[in-house]
């Protein structure tokens, strides 16, 4: 691939080095013209499916900044290719590159029900919501073939246990029984991803993903059959999503979702340099406005790491986002709630079957 050449079907466009491996691989020009003049493929571009087997799966989080108190995340790596996901960095630790590694070296958790189980009924585990997926989509397309997020959600009914879902693929519907079943004991909430309604930006922002169709009516079929949905407008992208506020909150009610949360960009780690490539290449027009706006919600840099300030944002432009969100809370939300999980079932189902005596 030339370097300004635009590949199709990805978000990263390029490989970016693991910042923790000694050695480089890079693809030279001069290798690359041999490849075209002998008729050869430089490189794959499929996605590998590569399985692992860690010895936990729930993870603590611990961050102020996120709403969860509990996560697992049955893949690692995420072939939707969202140039802007701030799991990418999450992927050199796994021994891989954050750009196009992310989204085509795909690890699978097998054995993720299981470990869950396990969790699940250890005596000294006191029931508390855990969220499918923290870093990377549950329902993305190696789900389809593996159905692990299908196992664990039968796991969390045999047990009686709260489940959050983060997802923005339609792919949930397919487990629709599962998901009814836990809402009759109030043990179910889904977050759906709605970052924009231009099914052209969806296309270059997040390429393997569900479109904004689809995704909208995954949110009308899940709130038709009392399942809570919260939309989340994230991240909020100066000079690229940020105009579509106050319509992407009137889509999302439109369609039943009971609330919206939101995030504002920021690009850390090695994300600053695949986002700068990526917008280069697909919106060269804008790339200096778009960058200079990101700077600007984050004291002239790309990323802020700073607690309660990193997802929020500041200065004038991040206002103006925050001001906007507002508006649209009161206009489209103003008379409904989010609930909240019920973790009193789980004790009485602790060893897999509701307790006589």
């Amino acid at each position: 691939m030339k370097n300004n050449e635009y590949l199709k079907g990805r978000g990263a466009q390029q490989k970016v080095h693991n910042r923790f491996e000694a050695h480089l691989h890079e693809m030279r020009d001069d290798f690359l013209e041999f490849c075209r003049i002998e008729g050869e493929e430089a490189g794959k571009n499929k996605t590998q499916y590569i399985p692992i087997f860690p010895k936990t799966i729930v993870n603590k989080v611990t961050s102020p900044d996120v709403g969860m108190m509990h996560s697992m995340n049955p893949y690692q790596g995420c072939e939707h290719g969202c140039v802007y996901c701030y799991a990418r960095n999450t992927h050199e630790y796994w021994g891989y590159g954050p750009g196009l590694d992310f989204e085509s070296k795909i690890l699978i958790k097998k054995s993720a029900p299981q470990l869950l189980e396990a969790k699940l009924k250890h005596k000294n585990w006191k029931a508390e919501t855990i969220v499918l997926s923290g870093n990377t989509d549950c329902y993305q397309p190696a789900e389809k073939r593996f159905k692990i997020t299908r196992g664990c959600l039968e796991v969390f009914l045999k047990y009686r246990h709260p489940v959050g879902i983060i997802t923005k693929n339609a792919l949930i519907l397919r487990d629709l029984d599962l998901l009814k079943a836990l809402q009759k004991d109030g043990l179910v909430a889904v977050n759906v991803s709605v970052t924009s309604l231009s099914e052209d930006t969806r296309r270059i922002l997040e390429p393997r993903t569900a479109s904004i169709k689809k995704r909208l009516q995954t949110v009308r079929m899940l709130s038709e059959n009392k399942i809570p949905v919260n939309v989340m407008l994230a991240p909020i992208i100066p000079g690229i999503n940020s105009h579509e506020i106050m319509k992407l909150a009137k889509a999302a009610s439109e369609n039943g979702a009971l609330s919206i949360a939101f995030t504002v960009v920021r690009l850390n780690g090695a994300i600053g340099t695949i986002f700068t490539d990526w917008i280069k290449k697909t919106l060269p027009d804008r790339a200096d406005k778009v960058l200079g706006q990101i700077r600007s919600c984050h004291n002239g840099n790309l990323n802020d790491s700073r607690f309660g300030l990193r997802s929020r944002g500041e200065g004038k432009i991040a206002a103006q986002i925050h001001d906007l969100m507002r508006l649209a809370k009161h206009t489209y939300f103003k008379d409904s709630s989010f609930p909240k999980l019920n973790t009193e079932l789980h004790e009485q189902f602790k060893d897999g079957q509701m307790r006589l005596f």
